[in-house]
């Protein structure tokens, strides 16, 4: 009966340990590749030529025109639009006697009395893509029928600019080799 035993088990322990060494062999092929992802966003800024300066017009009488320029440019790397919103606006001056134009380019934003701009709404001024600049004149006059009653008055306005950025996919996609 031993003997029987060791014809069974002496088979079965090669088997078991052939199957053990070929598991054991690492006898198997393998690829392996990589890559990674790198994310970063855009900047929304732009630029006012005359950020936190007040355009001041003094001393004027009736039938004087008075004018300055303001440039804001968009200097970051996302395409946006412009808006100008009028936060405050006052005048001591009659009904008529002192206009405001601001003008974007050719187009008239606002013409009317400075006292007389609705606060708190803003203008569209359209698309303000990257590296681009839009430059608005601020035209200032007193009607030549600017009785006396006007003397000695003042008046003033408050603007903000504010850029948004446009709602297409503008980000870009690219595959860097060697990163």
């Amino acid at each position: 009966m031993a003997t029987t035993r060791a014809k069974i088990l002496v088979p079965l322990a090669t088997l078991i340990a052939a199957g053990a060494v070929a598991v054991g062999s690492g006898a198997t092929f393998t690829s392996e590749s990589a890559h990674s992802v790198s994310v970063t966003s855009g900047t929304l800024h732009h630029t006012n030529s005359q950020n936190g300066a007040t355009l001041t017009v003094s001393n004027l009488k009736p039938g004087d025109t008075q004018s300055g320029t303001l440039t804001i440019k968009n200097d970051g790397n996302l395409d946006s639009t412009l808006a100008l919103t009028p936060t405050a606006a006052s005048s001591g001056f009659a009904t008529g006697a002192v206009n405001l134009e601001i003008t974007n380019g050719t187009t008239v934003v606002y013409n009317g009395d400075i006292g007389a701009m609705t606060t708190g709404t803003a203008w569209d001024l359209g698309a303000l893509p990257v590296g681009q600049t839009d430059t608005l004149t601020y035209t200032v006059s007193m009607a030549s029928t600017a009785d006396n009653t006007n003397q000695g008055k003042s008046a003033s306005a408050s603007f903000s600019y504010v850029t948004t950025q446009t709602n297409t996919n503008g980000g870009v996609l690219n595959w860097v080799s060697g990163v």
